[in-house]
């Protein structure tokens, strides 16, 4: 049975199954001149074909397809981009469909194509066409195409338009057979090496004697190629070796692309470096680089070159160093403090670790520190165990590496710098170590003096209002609300001492500023709880509608009901809802345990009045942010209590306390400082500047807590 329209079939034809071999041809010259490269192929048989997509085999009706023009373009795999040429002639004779056609691209597609050819590649030809309109013929069943008789199951191609021709690795039908004929380049024969080399964008006189040898093989190379495909060169220099030695590369007619970009690139790399010795000499060093342009210094040599041409010479005193970059040691130094490997890492790049965990840094201490400042500064100390003199060589060399560095502008080793960047990071990981509350209540801000500050926050007053008839909008007024903050300064000094140098003794050193670290986060929090339990100016009060106290304040599902809605009953100056929302639960650590059961279990067991469980169902579980502190009930501060609780809001919304630090800097700091003349040592000091000061009343609710 024979089916005049197929439904579901492809609507073109990419005609890929294997065919036979290609075979170079060439074409003719007209005077003297290159002939095009031709091809002539059998585009299709008129035989059986499988396709992709295609759930039969399909026949294409040779007397059905539609060839407009003898000219259409030829591709490589049917990909318009990727052109080969075109078609000069197409004709069905005998049942097969002819094409002749000719080499045209220009670019590189083509030149693949000629030259795989000439080198034996065995090209195929493949049909691409619109299949317009498809029989199906069903299993078992007969039909006659281009003079054959075919048995189902098949597709046949009734109507079809020749698109295009192309090139491919695999053809389409069984028969095809594709020949190229290509002429080969001449020019490249009719040019004497120097024009060849210009032809490449090079100049002969700039060439190193390496580069000229290089290409000289490389047109060789080329030459003889010609030779060898049956095109021998016309005019082929007789005064220049054949053979010329590649030092680098071995030259073929392949590769004379790659070893032109080859010589390119080092054209570039050397541009580059010279221009990146010329950028660190900076016009103060010209010896320097006119060695390091005339020997081939790389960055890293010029740096180090000049960097020891720009520093003092300290009197020499013997010793060892350890040989590594600044930033290797003090990650050295971090880990030996007992900074993991992993901490460590966020701080220092993957090559400085890669140095600081090497074996020989491995263990670090302070006197591989002291050893290396001294020989960064161009001196030496003796090896065996430090001594007064090591010492104090150790403070002159840093001090002199410090003016030197400030000349100069290149990283160099300071004992003091590198210290002081260990004990910060050492100070930082024990602030943050320490467990805070206020951060979770208080909001925080930036100040730029110790001055005390007002700020001001803009309120809108009133609602929107129904717009009357004449469409005109009445203005809202904005009011200001005031409060205000000043900062005070907390801090220690840290010494490091003659016996711990000689101890190398790092651990006993950053234990001070581990406990500033310490120090500092308790102070902030302790300074936020006694500022809170010392309720300044009636803070939380009745009349400020966020205290209560009495009977059923004790923390409970009734007691939190009552601090949530006074918490959203409060309203602005008008009287108006503020629409304020509690968002952290902050108890005592007494009632710690009631409120994590408060806000996780649905039903909760309350004590009635004969001391019996009562089990309520809890409609606050996970409402609000559980937060125990010891401060709340701590005896040595004033207004403590193991009952009174407390609502907040979210402190980035409104909030009932700000901390306000210096410019900008959350964190404590340590820096250098000077030691008495006396002291054979060094000294820092480790300083935090804060200040706490309650802000919004309607921004919290406190419970007194009693039965």
């Amino acid at each position: 049975m024979i089916r005049a329209s197929a439904g579901n079939t492809p609507s073109s034809l990419q005609l890929v199954a294997p065919v036979g071999d290609l075979v170079a041809a060439r074409g003719d010259a007209k005077d003297g001149e290159p002939s095009p490269r031709r091809f002539s192929i059998t585009a299709y048989t008129g035989g059986l074909m499988r396709l992709f997509a295609w759930e039969h085999p399909v026949v294409i009706d040779l007397a059905g397809m539609e060839i407009a023009g003898k000219s259409r373009p030829v591709l490589k795999d049917h990909r318009e981009s990727l052109i080969v040429g075109h078609t000069t002639k197409m004709e069905v004779v005998a049942n097969e469909l002819l094409v002749d056609g000719v080499v045209s691209g220009a670019g590189a597609v083509a030149r693949e194509v000629v030259e795989s050819s000439l080198a034996g590649f065995p090209w195929q030809a493949s049909v691409g066409a619109s299949a317009d309109s498809v029989e199906e013929v069903a299993a078992g069943a007969t039909v006659n195409v281009n003079g054959r008789e075919f048995t189902g199951p098949l597709y046949v191609v009734r109507a079809s338009k020749l698109k295009e021709i192309s090139f491919v690795a695999l053809g389409a039908d069984d028969d095809t057979a594709a020949r190229v004929a290509a002429n080969q380049r001449k020019e490249a024969n009719k040019m004497g090496f120097e024009a060849w080399v210009k032809a490449q964008g090079f100049e002969l006189e700039s060439l190193t004697d390496q580069q000229r040898k290089t290409l000289q093989a490389a047109y060789n190379a080329e030459i003889e190629a010609k030779k060898a495909a049956g095109d021998p060169p016309s005019n082929a220099p007789k005064d220049e070796p054949k053979d010329a030695p590649a030092p680098q590369l071995t030259a073929t007619a392949a590769n004379t692309d790659d070893i032109v970009a080859k010589i390119r690139a080092d054209y570039q790399a050397e541009a580059n470096r010279i221009k990146d010795i010329r950028a660190i000499c900076a016009g103060k060093h010209d010896d320097i680089e006119a060695k390091a342009i005339g020997e081939g210094w790389g960055k890293s040599q010029t740096e180090l070159e000049v960097l020891r041409a720009s520093r003092p010479n300290v009197n020499s005193v013997r010793g060892n160093s350890s040989g590594s970059n600044p930033m290797a040691i003090e990650a050295a130094l971090c880990m030996s403090a007992g900074m993991n490997e992993a901490t460590a890492g966020k701080h220092y790049d993957e090559k400085t670790m890669e140095a600081a965990t090497a074996p020989g840094m491995r263990g670090a201490g302070l006197q591989t520190l002291f050893y290396d400042v001294i020989a960064a500064a161009g001196g030496y100390a003796r090896a065996g165990k430090i001594d007064n003199d090591t010492i104090k060589a150790a403070f002159r060399a840093d001090q002199q590496l410090i003016q030197a560095s400030g000349g100069a502008g290149f990283s160099t080793l300071s004992l003091s710098g590198i210290l002081s960047n260990i004990a910060n990071k050492v100070m930082l990981m024990a602030y943050e170590a320490v467990p805070s509350v206020a951060s979770l209540i208080a909001s925080e801000s930036d100040v730029s003096d110790f001055r005390e500050v007002t700020r001001f926050r803009l309120t809108g007053q009133g609602v929107f209002e129904k717009v009357a008839a004449d469409g005109e909008l009445k203005t809202a007024e904005l009011s200001e609300e005031s409060y205000k903050n000043k900062i005070d300064t907390y801090g220690r000094m840290i010494t490091l001492t003659r016996q711990m140098i000689i101890n190398d003794d790092l651990g006993a050193f950053l234990q001070i500023p581990r406990i500033i670290g310490r120090m500092s986060a308790l102070k902030r929090e302790e300074a936020l709880f006694e500022l809170l339990l010392s309720n300044p100016g009636s803070f939380f009060a009745a009349g400020n509608d966020n205290f209560l106290d009495g009977a059923d304040t004790a923390l409970s599902i009734d007691s939190l009901t009552l601090a949530e809605q006074a918490f959203l009953d409060q309203t602005d100056s008008e009287g108006k809802p503020i629409m304020l929302m509690p968002s952290v639960l902050l108890v005592p650590t007494s009632l710690k345990v009631r409120s994590q059961q408060l806000m996780t279990e649905t039903r909760v067991n309350e004590t009635t009045t004969a001391n019996l469980p009562s089990p309520a169902n809890n409609p606050h579980v996970g409402k609000f942010t559980p937060v125990a502190s010891p401060y709340l009930n701590a005896q040595g501060i004033a207004g403590g209590t193991d009952k009174a609780w407390y609502l907040f809001a979210n402190p980035m919304d409104v909030a009932a306390i700000d901390i306000a630090y210096l410019r900008g800097r959350r964190v404590p700091t340590i820096e250098s400082g000077e030691t008495n003349f006396n002291t054979l040592g060094m000294q820092w000091r480790g300083y935090f500047d804060f200040g706490i000061r309650m802000q919004d009343h309607r921004a919290a609710v406190k419970m007194k807590g009693e039965n």
